[in-house]
Parts: C-alpha cells; structure tokens; sequence
C-alpha cells in the first residue's frame, strides 16, 4: 500500500498505454466493473475501509460495482498485531466477512513493509526480528488460509534508484530477508498468489522497474516461490501512466508471473482522467497474464487524496467520465471521450540496434472530426530520421514534434488513423512521451 508520501507536482501530458485492445462490442453489455471485466477473464475490485461499511450508498457501490476487495488498512502489522504476539482481527474480519457474503474474492494487503509497523517491531534485534517477521506471516496467513486468493507478501522494498530500501528489515535481515518472507509465506498457505507489491515501477527504462525486475528473475530462476508482481499505480500530472506500461506488464509477465495493478489512482478529471484509466484497462487487457485491477477507495471523499479526486466514483458516488472509459474498455470498446475529442495511444512496432520505429494511432471520440494534431516528446540525443503518413512540425529543440494530417483529416466516429516515425537512439531507449490529442 501507499505511504502518506507527497506525490510530485508538474504539468506534464496524460499518456496512453502502449496498445489498444480492439473488439466488438458485445450484443448485451455488462453494466457493472466488476461483470465486465469477469467476462475478460479478469477481476475488478476495490480497496475498501471497515469504518464506511455502515454507510448504505458506499456498500450498495461496493457491491454493485467490485468483485474483489483488499483491505485498506486493517490487514497491515500495526492493525493486526499492535503487541507481540496479540492479534486483533475484529476490523479485518469485519471486511472478509462483508466480501465474502457478496460472493467477492479477497487480496491480502500486506504482511511485510516498512511502513504502519508497531513500535515494538523496531526495537528487536537480528534474531528476534526474523522470528517475529515469520510469525506474523505464519499467524496471519494462517487466520485466512486457503481463503485469500493473493498475498503482497513484501511491500514497497526498493528506493527510486534502484538501491534497497533501508528499512528495519533491510538494515538487521539483510538482502535475503524478501527471499525469506516469500518462502514463509509459501509454506503458510500453499494455495494463496504471492505478490510483490511496489509503487513507481510502471515505467520500464526507470531505475526502480529494473531493480525489481531483476529480483523477480532470480527468485524465478532459482525456484523462490514468486507469483505475482503488484503495479500500485498512482499516477498524477508529474507521474503519468507511462507510454511503455504496457511493455513492462508484458516483460514482467514473461518471467512466468502474473501482474496486478492493485492500487490503482489517477489525480485529475474530466476526459483526461478518464484516458489515463483507460489506458490502464486497455494495458491489463492486453496482457493474458494481467489478472485483473483493484482501484485504492470506492469514492474520492475517502480517497488517502481526496484533493486530487482520483477514482471512478465523485463524494456523491456519481460516476465519472473515467467510470465510463473503464466500462467501455471492458466490454470490447474503447471508451472513447465525447464529441469533438480524440485520442492517441502509442506502441513501439521495430527495433534495431541503432533505432526503433513508433506508430502513434489517432481516433475520434463519438462525432466525427475535420483534423487532429498532437505532439511527441523524444529525450536528446535521440532524433527523429523519418516520418510517415502525417504533416510534422518542430520546436525549437527539435525534441517536440507537432504531427498533423498529411492531407485530408476527416474522421468518422470512432474511427482511427495512424501515423509513424523512426527514432535514432544515439544510446536512449527512452520511450516517446505523446501530448493530448486536440481536434475540430
């Protein structure tokens, strides 16, 4: 789970995920999250406090809408053992109970982070602290065994630049002690997904992503029983959904774990919010490995951001334009924005060992449009060579590439054009960066 950390201020465009997921719509449409996306194969749900199940509109959205439910709170080590060894579970029953009569499954969230410790915890010595830390998975897991369908065994384990984080764990358990949670963990409860759980690895060229990546592959490579990595997704203007999310869900899932976006939030309002989540929900499609979404709250009014109004539901439980992207997305559409509007998803087709070839895909929203344009963002020294099937423009730094129509820009409802260009490496791989789409 999130830390009560300052997320970064900055305006910077909404991206898209890196791939459209293209069907028919079905002939009767499911209506709810939680149905839609059951009939891809995947989960909904929602992070969900025990203090607000006595409120009829927050349960009656939760039940209607989710079909899994994390714990916000009350499954973490403060919450469950204040003392060593003194287990309350009366609030985290409260919400396993509430989710299992609804028929919903139920993650577990989470048994070793270094944040909502009890005091008690960080006074213990060497040996005394991987006692506790294996007890409390074994107590635990074992409360719920065989009934929870996930685990983030360790949370949060790694600093922006790749380095471990120091944590009390860190500092008296060492490298191994991850290693050590996970096969604790296995032998608690055979049955139960075991996920690392992590924010800011949505990006695949960042420091962090390829720190965690490379764990991910030992632990495959040398049998420590992984299997499920935790995209947390909080994303906002200075931390957008990412061009290449979709690339690191895939390069992920091809070590042969599954991925998960688990806490999923994305400040802002309106259509470009509603593109952020519907990239998300496009790049989790895309992945067969990808089990499903879970967004952190049911309403912005009890959002751990609520100034950034950051989920599909408003304070009133209204849904939201990025309520309708999500819904539409799973059930075989796009969820596209309204009349007047477009959007821009872009995808990597080529590589070589000096360059890579882009494709941008322009569509309209739900009235056809005259022209588009957007702007594509390379990082120096990376050049663009060539382009094709668009009207580029340049600004100053020759870093920001304005496409327009390369002729007649008319678009019907729905429909897609695409354009496309080759980026000279000169040694940075770095994805583009793509700009709203604006059009008439």
């Amino acid at each position: 789970m999130i830390g009560r950390r300052a997320l970064t201020a900055g305006v910077v465009a909404a991206l898209s995920a890196a791939a459209l997921v293209t069907a028919a719509t079905p002939a009767s449409a499911a209506t709810t999250l939680g149905a839609a996306a059951a009939e891809r194969g995947k989960y909904f749900g929602v992070a969900v406090a025990a203090g607000h199940l006595g409120e009829s509109d927050y349960t009656a959205t939760l039940n209607r809408e989710f079909r899994s439910v994390t714990a916000e709170n009350e499954m973490k080590w403060d919450a469950l053992e204040p003392n060593r060894n003194q287990f309350n579970w009366g609030n985290a029953d409260r919400i396993f109970n509430h989710a299992r009569g609804q028929g919903m499954a139920v993650r577990g969230h989470t048994l070793v982070w270094h944040s909502q410790l009890p005091g008690w915890v960080g006074g213990l010595d060497t040996s005394n602290l991987r006692s506790a830390m294996v007890n409390h998975i074994n107590q635990v897991m074992g409360h719920w065994r065989g009934q929870i369908t996930a685990w983030d065994v360790v949370n949060e384990a790694f600093e922006e630049n790749g380095s471990r984080r120091n944590s009390v764990f860190q500092q008296r358990l060492g490298d191994g002690y991850i290693e050590e949670a996970f096969r604790a963990a296995r032998a608690a409860d055979p049955n139960a997904k075991l996920c690392y759980n992590d924010y800011n690895i949505d990006r695949w060229d960042y420091a962090k992503t390829q720190a965690v990546y490379r764990m991910v592959q030992d632990f495959t490579a040398r049998g420590v029983p992984i299997d499920c990595v935790g995209f947390q997704g909080h994303f906002n203007s200075g931390n957008p959904l990412p061009s290449n999310y979709h690339t690191t869900l895939g390069n992920f899932a091809s070590l042969g774990v599954d991925v998960q976006i688990t806490e999923l939030d994305i400040a802002g309002s309106g259509q470009t919010q509603a593109e952020q989540f519907r990239g998300v929900t496009q790049a989790c499609l895309a992945v067969a490995r990808c089990n499903g979404i879970t967004v952190w709250g049911v309403t912005d009014k009890y959002s751990w951001r609520p100034g950034d109004t950051p989920l599909l539901f408003d304070g009133n439980y209204n849904k939201k334009p990025a309520y309708d992207a999500v819904l539409a997305t799973l059930n075989g559409g796009t969820g596209e924005p309204g009349p007047g509007s477009c959007t821009v998803t872009y995808q990597e087709t080529n590589r070589w060992g000096d360059r890579f070839n882009g494709q941008v895909t322009v569509r309209a929203g739900t009235s056809a449009i005259s022209t588009w344009s957007t702007t594509v963002t390379i990082t120096s020294p990376q050049r663009v060579s060539t382009t094709w099937n668009g009207t580029p423009s340049w600004d100053s730094s020759g870093t920001v590439m304005t496409m327009r129509p390369n002729g007649n820009g008319n678009l019907a409802p729905g429909a897609s054009t695409s354009f496309g260009f080759t980026v000279m490496a000169n040694g940075n791989w770095t994805a583009p960066r793509l700009g709203a789409c604006t059009a008439s």
